[in-house]
């Protein structure tokens, strides 16, 4: 199943009255409240997703700050977007597809199979066709949906990943070698863990490498198609990305939800610091 979809698809698709369910998924961590942004202008037919209520559960600072939701809280949301079983399902947000793309491996991690990331995010749409201010019809879907269908590590599998495989860590270079933390109470990384920042995922226009060079990225990085690999990032949501962006280049990838805000909230865990 695709990955991606383009601007020029996804309207062709929306023109023939074949639209999939299109999720609006602003969010940044300095904002990550995106109702604003979606009300100022949006896909024509997008529904607004919260990140923070809605693709993530609550816990306690233990469990990460995005831990994974709860498979019925997700299924009712999911419903409440108009997902029907056996939907098609696109995401877009405003940042390269960082943000959405936590939505595309929830979605798929719930079982459905056909989702994808508008590539380019809502700037590709702008440049050639454009948005709107209205909502779009509610309408209450159908789905079911059941957990396990993305592969997923947790503490343990986390610390031991770098001896079984390649345990890459999808945050900035900074956050990695530990000289800056904005927001969780340890600097550093996991021990073993290779710095592959999720930005070098995209080009400028903020569209996806090609296969090939997402191929030869991820090489650089010790990660081939027959490695055993896993990805995390600050809570779980652009390490999404970074899968995402395995998967374009034909690596499959298991997810640590907690990420480094859960692991950095067990004091018990060593941290490694520099390059």
């Amino acid at each position: 199943m695709s990955i991606l979809v383009s601007a020029d698809e996804l309207h062709a698709l929306i023109e023939a009255g074949a639209a999939p369910v299109i999720l609006d998924v602003r969010w940044r961590l300095d904002r990550p409240d995106g109702r604003d942004d979606f009300r100022t202008g949006h896909i024509p037919g997008a529904v607004y997703v919260d990140l923070e209520s809605e693709l993530a559960g609550h816990g306690e600072p233990t469990d990460g700050r995005h831990p994974l939701p709860a498979i019925d809280d997700l299924e009712r949301a999911a419903r409440r977007w108009g997902i029907d079983d056996g939907a098609s399902v696109v995401v877009y947000d405003d940042l390269a597809g960082m943000s959405a793309a936590r939505a595309w491996w929830v979605l798929r991690w719930a079982g459905i199979e056909d989702v994808r990331i508008l590539d380019g995010a809502l700037s590709a749409w702008r440049a050639s066709f454009p948005l709107e201010t209205v909502d779009a019809p509610s309408r209450t879907g159908s789905v079911r949906l059941s957990a396990g269908h993305m592969p997923t590590i947790d503490l343990d599998g986390a610390a031991a990943q770098p001896a079984a495989g390649v345990l890459l860590d999808a945050r900035a270079p900074e956050r990695f070698a530990g000289t800056v933390e904005p927001i969780d109470p340890r600097a550093g990384h996991i021990p073993g863990a290779v710095g592959a920042p999720t930005a070098q995922n995209v080009a400028p226009d903020g569209r996806f490498l090609s296969a090939d060079e997402l191929r030869e990225r991820f090489a650089g990085h010790g990660v081939t198609s027959g490695t055993d690999v896993a990805v995390y990032c600050g809570s779980g949501v652009t390490a999404a990305h970074q899968i995402a962006a395995l998967g374009i280049a034909g690596i499959p990838a298991a997810l640590f939800p907690g990420s480094w805000s859960q692991w950095s909230n067990h004091p018990e865990r060593p941290v490694a610091t520099g390059d």
